[in-house]
Parts: structure tokens; C-alpha cells; sequence
């Protein structure tokens, strides 16, 4: 079976993978777009279902103004119950109390999008699946 350029394009978009690999995996397949996803799983190259189609409001923790109209969502997906979250706001809370942090955000002028204290899981942030 030959593999298209619009195949290839519509493994991408589902999988997050690479081009190369797409076309590979849509050719070890013979074109079959779910068994292709599966042989990409399979190799560890294509993102979870879980996470594929998600958009950065599902995990926001901020949001960064760069003057209208620049405007940044920060969102960090960990798996839960790894510790990484907990670690990554003691880090930052320690950044912000040594005035590292304030340097940064200055130095980018971006000094009036400081935060007094980083929180994991902050009130008000989307549920999971909501």
C-alpha cells in the first residue's frame, strides 16, 4: 500500500509522532491508521490517549501577559502521586524567596507577573475530565 502525505499528516496530528515515524509506522501497518497509532505506542513514540487532544487549560497553572495580544498559558501535566509536582513547587517557592525568581521575570520585563507563593494544585483550577 502506498502511504500518502495526507496520511501520514493525519497519524501526526493523532499521535504527536514524528513524521519519519508516521510514514514507518503507516507502512509497517500497511495503512491502518489504529494499528499504526498501536505499532507508535508500541515503539514509545506516540503520546497517550489520555493526553492527546488536550488543551493547555486542562492543566493550566497560569497564565503569562506579554501585552495584548501576546498571551501564554503555563500548564504542567505530572502523573499523580509522583512527587514531581510537590518538588517543582518547592523549588520554585525557593527561587521566588531568594529573589531569583523577581531577577528572571525583570530581566524579561515581565516583573508585574510575579506571583508571591507557587502552589500545587492552586483552588479554582479545572477538575480532571471537566
Amino acid at each position: 500500500m502506498t502511504v500518502t502525505a495526507a496520511m501520514v499528516k493525519e497519524l501526526r496530528e493523532k499521535s504527536g509522532a514524528g513524521m519519519m515515524d508516521c510514514k514507518k509506522a503507516l507502512a509497517e501497518t500497511n495503512g491502518d491508521m489504529e494499528a499504526a497509532i498501536d505499532w507508535l505506542r508500541a515503539k514509545g513514540i506516540a503520546k497517550a490517549d489520555k493526553k492527546s487532544g488536550r488543551t493547555a487549560a486542562e492543566g493550566l497553572v497560569g497564565i503569562v501577559s506579554g501585552g495584548w495580544p501576546l498571551t501564554a498559558e503555563i500548564a504542567v501535566t505530572t502523573r499523580k502521586g509522583g512527587g514531581l509536582a510537590d518538588a517543582v513547587t518547592v523549588a520554585l517557592n525557593e527561587l521566588i524567596k531568594s529573589g531569583k525568581y523577581g531577577e528572571v521575570l525583570k530581566r524579561w520585563s515581565l516583573g508585574a507577573e510575579a506571583v508571591d507563593k507557587a502552589q500545587t494544585n492552586p483552588p479554582g483550577l479545572p477538575k480532571s475530565g471537566s
